[in-house]
């Protein structure tokens, strides 16, 4: 079982770190860009909802686990699903497409393993060649934000 980096270290105390968008203005609009452009594509909000879950969970942002299960729950997502999404693979509660779905998310998130075959044949038998470009790319958004997260260190808020 895949047991990441960030459960088997210690957290240390939060430092001051920048802010990537008062710091790098520019940079940070690119990405609010590349979110906007996720947010007009096809694909439904479920499926991005389990994108941005399992990537931030693979990856430690606690910021974005936190922002992306409350925006779930607001689009009508259940607790149950939420709380299952970290073990897919067991639970019965994913359909077909989910599961391509949750696949390459982990696979992308996970790129030094590389994609496998299987996994990538599945999504293409399932969407088409566009609707999978759209899937890629909101992969390849919510790993960005969140190494800026994990980066920078941001926190969900307490209350």
């Amino acid at each position: 079982m895949f047991i990441p980096n960030f459960v088997l270290t210690k957290k240390k105390k939060n430092m001051n770190r920048l802010k990537i968008n008062t710091a790098e203005p520019a940079g940070y609009r690119a990405m609010i860009a590349l979110e906007k452009y996720i947010e007009s594509t096809g694909l439904t909000t479920r499926h991005k909802d389990l994108i941005k879950i399992r990537a931030s969970q693979i990856n430690g942002c606690a910021f974005c686990v936190d922002m992306h299960t409350a925006d779930a729950r607001k689009a009508g997502e259940t607790e149950r699903r939420i709380y299952n999404i970290s073990v897919w693979h067991e639970a019965p509660f994913f359909d077909e497409q989910e599961r391509a779905i949750l696949a390459l998310t982990e696979e992308v998130t996970l790129i030094a393993g590389r994609i496998s075959d299987e996994t990538y044949k599945k999504a293409a038998e399932l969407f088409e060649e566009k609707y999978l470009a759209q899937v890629i790319m909101a992969i390849i958004t919510i790993n960005a934000w969140n190494r800026i997260g994990v980066t920078t260190q941001l926190q969900p808020p307490l209350s």
